[in-house]
C-alpha cells in the first residue's frame, strides 16, 4: 500500500523471535549444521529505515551458498511479518572458524568433517598436522588438496587409517 503509515518501533522480543529463527535455518552445504552454529549471522537490528535487518557474514568471499542463505532468511523475515526487511552481506570482519560454536563442531565431527581446534587449543592445525581424524581420532593428518566439498574446506588424509576427509578452513 502507497502512502500507508509505518507500523511501530519494532519490539525487542520481536528481533528475538527473526534472530533464534535465523540462527536456527540449516546451512545450504552443510545441512546438519545451523547458520547460528555456523556463526555467519552477525547481527539482527532495526535499520536506519525503521526495517528489521540481518547482518550475513559468509565463511568465504565467493560462497556460492550465500544466494540461498539470504533468500532463506528473507522468507523468515517475511514469516514473521517484516517483509520490508532486508540481508545485508558483512565482510568486515571475515568469518573466522572461532565463531562455530562447541555444538556446531561436534557436528561436523559427527558427520566426518574435521571441525577446527576452538580458539586457544594447542597444536599446529593450520596445515592440517595434528587435525584429529573424525573418523580414528588420529592426530597423524596430512594435507591432500586445498580444495575440498565446499570452498571453505579443504581436504586431510590421515595416515593412521588412510581416509581423506573434509576440514573446515578460515578464509
Amino acid at each position: 500500500m502507497t502512502g500507508a503509515a509505518r507500523p511501530g518501533p519494532t519490539p525487542p522480543a520481536a528481533l528475538t523471535e527473526v534472530r533464534a529463527r535465523v540462527e536456527a535455518l540449516p546451512d545450504p552445504e552443510l545441512p546438519m549444521i545451523s547458520l547460528g552454529e555456523l556463526g555467519v549471522i552477525q547481527a539482527v537490528a532495526v535499520g536506519a529505515d525503521g526495517s528489521v535487518e540481518v547482518a550475513v557474514t559468509p565463511t568465504f568471499l565467493g560462497c556460492p551458498a550465500l544466494a540461498a542463505i539470504n533468500s532463506s532468511v528473507e522468507d523468515v523475515l517475511r514469516e514473521c511479518g517484516h517483509a520490508d526487511g532486508r540481508v545485508r552481506t558483512v565482510l568486515a570482519p571475515a568469518w573466522t572458524t572461532e565463531r562455530i560454536t562447541a555444538s556446531g563442531r561436534d557436528k561436523l565431527a559427527a558427520h566426518g568433517i574435521a571441525p577446527p581446534a576452538p580458539a586457544g587449543a594447542p597444536g599446529p592445525v593450520r596445515l592440517g598436522l595434528g587435525v584429529p581424524c573424525p573418523h580414528c581420532g588420529s592426530g597423524a593428518t596430512r594435507p591432500h588438496s586445498a580444495f575440498g566439498p565446499a570452498r571453505c574446506q579443504s581436504m586431510l588424509r590421515c595416515t593412521a587409517c588412510q581416509e581423506t576427509f573434509p576440514y573446515m578452513t578460515a578464509m
